[in-house]
């Protein structure tokens, strides 16, 4: 032990606590409990993105094909419910729907692990529950998207979708690696109950949160009228239409990649779930840096061309592992895929967000954001059934090989895109 020096610290040399610059955006009440909700359910939903294909491929030993319905009955409430969401979001207040929305993904996510206790569990009961969070994410996933635009200024929209992919990087870096080691302990069914007791504690927060919404319900309201509104705002705005055809192809890569990748590390990587978690730790170091400095490269590139450096990224990620060889280095190729797709993810989401929101005004928000959801998720079910059909009857890594290939493509295509390419920055609302 060193002695005790008799002369004081100078006060230069004292370590402080790192501060918040003093227009940050953790600065304000409101945000900072919106953005602790959303650590702490991230936390919970690493431990779902593991568990799930888990439990299907590995407890019920599920095919590709079966992993691609299984991700496909997921998508499948955009299709059928996203524009009729929008006008009824429209109508209400966003807050509640987003608070009961996690509350509802909980309870079914702890019908999973009763499920197995009895002996029911099986494939059917999987694209169950799947469609049924799906169903959530269309409604309670709008509202949420909405009520950061209700706490953030437009202006800074960018900046608090990059704070809060910083949020989600904390999950994603220390999630994957405890998910792991629940699921290897207890079972990927009962992991699932973790993540059933965050989302509770999301919900809680959640029920403080203040927010100033200027709901002024319509005399002359009319359901078909209005989703017919929605719709035709987004199309005859040519920036979201682009946006949309975009991210449209964007989804039927991901989802054709997405299906078989815990299948090629299981099967083809020799991964046991602990390690398959430990890998999935990549995700949140590539969301950080991406997060960290997403917000800059959007301001120095432009929304638009960052956007396309996203698409870029995803597309290595996947086409290398395509041709990855087994061993240390197919395991090293793996994580380097998890890592390219969270980088470029969030360099696509803070940008893609952002866009449609500021030039949305306030009264189309619901619908506007419904309708951008339906159309890029129509791609993305062909997209899974694709990846799990290619998987099952060529080989995993010729889905990979599609995905990435096909994400390479867009980004040369979105590069050259009058449009999106010269997105300098945000746009204002169109009054009209």
């Amino acid at each position: 032990m060193l002695p005790h020096s008799p002369e004081p610290t100078p006060p230069q040399a004292r370590w402080r606590w790192p501060t918040l610059p003093a227009n940050d955006l953790l600065r304000d009440a409101v945000y900072r409990r919106l953005w602790t909700s959303i650590l702490i359910s991230s936390f919970g939903a690493q431990i779902t993105m593991l568990a799930i294909p888990l439990t299907a491929a590995v407890l019920l030993h599920a095919t590709p094909t079966q992993m691609g319905l299984l991700t496909s009955m997921e998508l499948l409430p955009f299709v059928l419910l996203s524009l009729p969401a929008g006008v009824w979001l429209d109508r209400v207040r966003k807050l509640p729907v987003y608070v009961v929305g996690e509350g509802i993904v909980a309870l079914v996510l702890a019908s999973i692990p009763l499920c197995w206790a009895l002996g029911w569990l099986s494939m059917p009961f999987m694209y169950g529950v799947s469609f049924a969070i799906g169903c959530v994410f269309v409604t309670a996933g709008t509202a949420a998207q909405i009520v950061l635009t209700q706490v953030v200024p437009r202006p800074r929209l960018v900046e608090a979708h990059a704070k809060n992919a910083l949020a989600s990087s904390g999950a994603e870096v220390a999630g994957p690696g405890v998910a792991g080691v629940l699921i290897k302990l207890a079972g990927a069914p009962l992991a699932l109950l973790a993540d059933a007791f965050l989302l509770l504690v999301s919900v809680v927060i959640l029920r403080g949160l203040r927010v100033v919404e200027n709901l002024v319900p319509r005399q002359d309201a009319h359901f078909w009228r209005d989703l017919k509104e929605g719709v035709h705002f987004v199309a005859h705005q040519r920036l979201l239409l682009s946006l949309a055809t975009a991210m449209g192809l964007w989804q039927m890569c991901y989802h054709s990649a997405l299906v078989v990748q815990i299948l090629f590390a299981t099967r083809e990587l020799g991964l046991n779930e602990h390690e398959v978690g430990l890998c999935y730790m990549g995700m949140g170091l590539g969301t950080i840096v991406a997060s960290t400095l997403g917000n800059r490269i959007s301001r120095q590139l432009g929304p638009g061309p960052c956007l396309v450096l996203g698409f870029a990224v995803c597309g290595i990620g996947w086409l290398q592992l395509a041709f990855a060889p087994l061993g240390p280095w197919g395991v090293a190729s793996f994580v380097v895929m998890l890592l390219c797709f969270s980088a470029g993810a969030v360099l696509i989401f803070i940008n893609f967000l952002a866009l449609r929101q500021a030039v949305t005004p306030e009264p189309l928000l619901g619908r506007m954001t419904s309708t951008m959801r339906w159309l890029i998720l129509i791609p993305a079910g062909p997209g899974a059934l694709l990846g799990g059909y290619v998987g099952e009857h060529m080989g995993l890594r010729y889905a990979l090989g599609l995905g990435g290939a096909g994400c390479l493509v867009l980004a040369a295509w979105a590069g050259r895109h009058p449009i999106i390419r010269n997105i300098r920055q945000l746009p204002s609302p169109d009054p009209a």
